[in-house]
């Protein structure tokens, strides 16, 4: 197989025929076009296709199966860990549109609608979508990842409400896929991530849900040990819809951030509860308790302010992200944790560590077989640094490996795909999925793409 570094006239002559730009580097509008969210992941791919339609991936696709041209896909970039260095890229930020149909409760959305459009259609008829922490995801590649929802333990994962998916493969065949028309696309595509086609727009079902009582309880980092032991023992005893994250925050002194947090070190819950608010306010009281809070944000919010709860950066940024599933939160693995990034570490340079309450519905077999590997995991822990200069990029890569390399005792030996970070060989690779969902999923691939040509990113190798 060959590489498209040298890619000319006549070769392109076939991608006429896409209403979208179709750009080479060094041509106006083509490093716009391929940067994404994440910007540690530089991207130079030898074209990119700025999609409009169906019909424009299609065409492209069709085009890279004849020419042997290897493929990316992405839409806003928050998962684009993995650089682009050449080949074909398909970008759908383009593809936006979200269809609602209230009496159904269902949604249509398009391959490059962010989570933000698709709250801002369901929100007029209280209907809601599982999303994750930040709207300004793409839904699609969210929910290809198995989708890790703030309301997770409540609802399941955003795979589980998904109704069908139309899909193109490499070699651009289209398909309706859903449990039953083409049922092993359908499978491959919940948690399977990339792997066996580019998805062009998917039905999920919605939740009536018009509000939710959300935010987070700020301490100051000194008292980080007394509420992160309050919280491992109160995750323990709240109802399933109860869905919380602990969190150790060092964030900059920039005015993005608002005061009094700006230039602070701080330890929070966010928590997100879509029951009864007075209810959600009493089983609260024991974290309010458990140490001086600085500030409370929780409060009753309507669903598609969900951002407030996190409040996720909102701007592009080059970030190493990283994470792992743990079986528990023992006093020895809080310990670990504490000792890796907690307060007496003071240099310590990520910009959020945390761990969140898995369970519940999260635990609980999907309605449907999927390739998610993630159910038998209590908690989660993740975390972000900025690379914003080499001498910090080289203490975040550290300190991230000495976090990970210290908490993996207490660890399922497996990770999120969507927030794994850049993949790394086979091995690491392979921890996403167990070895029998991995197996499956390259027969998959051997079907759907044998000439691999969905190789970037978080796939599985032929």
């Amino acid at each position: 197989m060959t590489a498209t570094h040298h890619l000319n006239t006549p070769d392109l002559f076939a991608l006429s025929e896409i209403h979208g730009p179709v750009l080479r580097p060094g041509e106006d509008g083509y490093a716009e076009e391929v940067t994404g969210f994440n910007l540690a992941a530089l991207h130079t791919p030898d074209v990119v296709v700025g999609a409009t339609d169906v019909d424009d991936i299609v065409t492209a696709l069709r085009w890279a199966s004849a020419t042997g041209t290897p493929v990316a896909v992405q839409a806003t970039g928050h998962g684009a860990n993995f650089p682009i260095d050449h080949g074909l890229l398909i970008s759908t930020a383009r593809m936006t549109d979200v269809r609602i149909d209230p009496d159904r409760r269902l949604a249509t959305v398009a391959a490059g609608a962010k989570w933000r459009h698709v709250l801002d259609a369901t929100a007029p008829h209280g209907l809601a979508a599982l999303c994750g922490t930040s709207t300004d995801a793409g839904a699609v590649g969210y929910t290809l990842g198995g989708g890790l929802p703030v309301l997770g333990r409540a609802y399941g994962y955003a795979t589980d409400l998904v109704r069908s998916f139309q899909v193109a493969t490499p070699d651009g065949t289209l398909y309706e896929s859903d449990p039953d028309h083409e049922p092993e696309l359908f499978w491959a595509l919940r948690g399977g991530k990339g792997n066996v086609g580019v998805v062009t727009s998917m039905v999920c079902e919605l939740l009536p849900l018009p509000t939710v009582l959300g935010g987070g309880i700020y301490a100051s980092g000194e008292h980080t040990e007394a509420l992160l032991h309050a919280w491992a023992d109160w995750t323990r005893t709240v109802p399933d819809e109860m869905c919380s994250t602990f969190s150790l925050l060092r964030l900059p002194p920039i005015p993005e951030i608002p005061e009094p947090l700006r230039g602070g070190f701080w330890a929070r819950v966010a928590i997100a509860w879509p029951g009864d608010p007075a209810e959600g306010e009493r089983l609260l009281a024991p974290l309010r308790a458990a140490a001086p809070v600085v500030v409370d944000t929780v409060e009753e919010m309507p669903y598609a302010a969900m951002d407030r709860i996190h409040m996720e950066p909102q701007d592009p940024l080059p970030a190493r992200e990283a994470c792992a599933l743990l079986r528990d939160l023992t006093p020895d693995a809080i310990g670990t944790f504490l000792s890796e990034v907690g307060p007496d570490v003071p240099d310590c340079p990520l910009l959020v560590v945390e761990i969140r309450h898995m369970g519940g519905a999260l635990a609980r077999p999907a309605r449907l077989e999927d390739a998610i590997c993630s159910r038998d995991a209590n908690y989660l822990l993740e975390s972000v640094g900025v690379l914003a200069a080499p001498p910090a990029a080289e203490a975040i890569e550290m300190t991230t490996r000495s976090l990970y390399t210290a908490m993996a005792p207490y660890g399922t030996g497996r990770t999120m795909i969507n927030i794994h970070g850049t993949p790394g060989d086979p091995e690491d690779r392979a921890r996403a999925w167990t070895p029998e969902t991995r197996t499956r999923l390259t027969q998959d691939k051997s079907t759907y793409d044998p000439s691999n040509l969905l190789r970037f990113g978080h796939t599985v190798p032929l």
